[in-house]
């Protein structure tokens, strides 16, 4: 029973099921719950830890338990700059800004912040964040980055794809093979001398566009390699941890990925057949993706009456496109609706905009999932979020909102009708600079974890568990090295942000 705890949990929807099951008594967890809405952590987790004191706990309750107990660590560790720190770190990050400055955009309420145990505490990203939700400001850097020549590569790199995906007739292209180095470090003496560690590194996933998988080498040797069409596909690994020492878990593989485009002619385009339940079942709400009056509502304001699949769901990337700014994150599993925090907000990470792009279509009954991994891009390495669409007769269709987003709002060394291209392109096409790991959210993991998972959603820095207590992030770090086999070009590398 223990051991298929966490795909219970997750498929009854982790929070939001805890929120449902508790408003409407005096659980111990609602109380806790009410007292962190309120900013009083200590006392929450006074509460939460006396009912895990409690003997005979339900698994399922000890298991949410544990959850709201850990997140409320899992916040603190997000928000952990005071007002002064905060100030010192504007007037070092903005040209000639000023205290007077900085007080006026924090009466503007500019950053994000969260009110603990008496003290506001502000978003450890704050500063980078103001430079993404207030463009005008970009000129202001201390630091500027010069994306020219990335927004040139991007452009060029579209335009080469659609060229061959027309001259092949086909929409998968330009395979590129990939020698990829994969290490997750558990920090010496994060565990205790002799604890077992039990570690999930995130392999490639099959797909009609990746293929060919083939682990090289690793260390220790993995005592699992979940099956290619895992919704979330590990490589699982236990060692045990020495006194004094890192304890790594090194991995070695190469796989191919192609390129993407599909041409979508919307008068092709056929309703969903829900007789087909396996992709009728991405048309449906769930974890993230709650079918919320607001949530209907902007649907209505976006979609309105159109019917047609592929019409409606390029209405939803356009609007997000050009509604929702880019801004970093907090952890994913700190938040209660992902698809929801994104529209309340109008800003979200690559995973928010296209948690919020899924729900929309969803609401409009056109089938989205998830999919994620890792961005590629050479000297570009980083995790990346994105999805796909279900359009019939072309089947999945890969959809970045992401690069909506970046393509009519931060592109600006592009011209107006290039950044348009751009922006088409990723309403059906990918570059094969991707690694694909996920094809759905909040799952389970081969074997299931124990304990509550790092990240609640997703699953692209690995995850690691000594019994049934989780590793969170401060307790490991990750890196990657990718380089092209075919053809060759110099090695990137890559390390946790």
């Amino acid at each position: 029973m223990v051991s298929a705890l966490p795909r219970i949990v997750f498929g009854l929807l982790l929070v939001p099921f805890a929120v449902q099951v508790c408003v409407a008594n005096d659980s111990p967890l609602s109380q806790a719950q009410r007292l962190e809405l309120t900013g009083e952590f200590r006392k929450a987790e006074q509460i939460l830890d006396a009912a895990l004191a409690q003997p005979d706990l339900a698994p399922e309750t000890r298991y949410t338990l544990v959850y709201e107990r850990d997140r409320l660590d899992r916040i603190r560790r997000d928000y952990t700059l005071t007002r002064d720190q905060l100030e010192a770190k504007v007037l070092e990050g903005v040209k000639e800004a000023t205290p007077e400055e900085f007080a006026q955009w924090l009466d503007q309420g500019r950053f994000d912040s969260r009110k603990i145990d008496g003290t506001r505490y502000f978003m450890a990203r704050s500063v980078r964040n103001l430079f993404y939700r207030h463009p005008e400001l970009n000129d202001r850097r201390t630091r500027p980055a010069d994306e020219a020549e990335v927004q040139r590569f991007q452009l060029e790199l579209c335009r080469q794809i659609c060229a061959a995906a027309k001259a092949e007739q086909r929409p998968y292209v330009l395979t590129k093979k990939f020698d990829v180095r994969f290490t997750g470090t558990v920090h010496a003496d994060a565990v205790a001398d002799g604890d077992l560690i039990k570690a999930w590194l995130p392999i490639p996933r099959e797909f009609p566009f990746q293929r060919d998988f083939r682990l090289i080498g690793s260390s220790p040797t993995p005592l699992e390699i979940a099956p290619g069409d895992s919704p979330m596909r590990s490589a699982y690994f236990e060692q045990t941890a020495q006194a004094g020492e890192p304890t790594k878990f090194d991995l070695h593989f190469t796989f191919e990925h192609d390129a993407i485009r599909f041409e979508i002619d919307p008068a092709l385009v056929t309703p969903l057949n829900r007789t087909n339940k396996e992709i009728a079942r991405f048309a449906q709400e769930g974890p993230h993706t709650d079918f919320t009056p607001e949530l209907l509502a902007l649907s209505q304001q976006i979609v309105g009456d159109e019917k047609n699949p592929a019409i409606a769901a390029r209405k939803i990337y356009d609007w997000i496109g050009h509604n929702i700014q880019y801004s970093l994150a907090i952890e994913y599993s700190t938040i209660r609706n992902l698809s929801d925090y994104c529209r309340e907000h109008k800003y979200g990470d690559c995973g928010q905009e296209g948690m919020l792009f899924i729900a929309l279509c969803r609401a409009n009954g056109i089938p989205a999932r998830w999919q994620s991994g890792w961005n590629l891009f050479p000297n570009r390495l980083n995790i990346h979020d994105w999805s796909e669409i279900y359009l019939a007769p072309y089947g999945w269709v890969p959809v970045d909102v992401c690069r909506a987003v970046s393509a009519y709002q931060e592109m600006t060394h592009l011209t107006d009708s290039e950044r348009q291209e751009v922006a088409d392109f990723y309403f059906g096409g990918l570059e094969p600079y991707r690694m694909a790991a996920n094809c759905d959210h909040s799952q389970a993991l081969t074997p299931a974890k124990l304990a509550p998972p790092s990240d609640t959603i997703d699953f692209q820095r690995g995850e690691y568990e000594v019994g049934d207590v989780n590793l969170y992030y401060d307790k490991f770090t990750y890196d990657f090295t990718i380089q092209e086999i075919e053809p060759t070009t110099p090695t990137k590398t890559a390390a946790a942000d």
